[in-house]
């Protein structure tokens, strides 16, 4: 029974990661597009307030370089790219890709305006490189539409083995010599 459940739990351990993250970045991409003052060139809380503001100490100032250079185009990509990520994990789809999208957008956001946060851990850009991160390595192996799309492939609707010790799997014959 505990084995059961270990493999269970080991099995949906990065579903409230999957989550997390997908809610956060779906929310942040509709805030950015639903926001009166992201897309504005001089407001408080605008794009091109944030990148010039942090345009001093970014550890790469020619990103910011090159997202001024057409922030609004850059602030749609972003917004986009967060719903994109957002869904994408939630719904298991492509999950990979969605994942390593959400890291290279935090990756990006970390290097450019988190990145004189001090300490840095108050800052969160970071934090949320770092959750992406068994994502990318595992993708959405259960409850996704990535799985569903495998199980059709394979054309099998059966169980996989189960992991636990000594548990069988009527699928692998198991005749011992005589």
């Amino acid at each position: 029974m505990l084995d059961l459940w270990r493999d269970t739990a080991r099995r949906y351990a990065l579903l409230p990661l999957r989550i997390f993250l997908g809610v956060t970045f779906v929310y942040a991409g509709l805030d950015k597009l639903t926001s009166d003052t992201f897309f504005t060139d001089s407001a408080n809380g605008s794009l091109v307030q944030i990148l010039h503001g942090a345009h001093g100490t970014a550890a790469i100032p020619g990103m910011i370089d090159l997202a001024l250079k057409a922030p609004h185009g850059f602030g749609y990509a972003i917004a986009f790219g967060e719903l994109a990520a957002g869904l994408g994990t939630l719904a298991g789809l492509l999950g990979r890709v969605a994942a390593t999208g959400g890291a290279l957008i935090s990756l990006s956001l970390w290097l450019t305006v988190s990145w004189s946060t001090t300490p840095y851990y108050y800052g969160n850009d970071l934090v949320y490189l770092m959750a992406w991160l068994p994502l990318v390595l595992a993708g959405a192996p259960y409850l996704s539409l990535d799985a569903l799309i495998t199980k059709r492939r394979r054309g099998t609707n059966r169980v996989p083995p189960q992991s636990a010790a000594g548990a069988h799997d009527d699928r692998v014959p198991t005749e011992r010599p005589a």
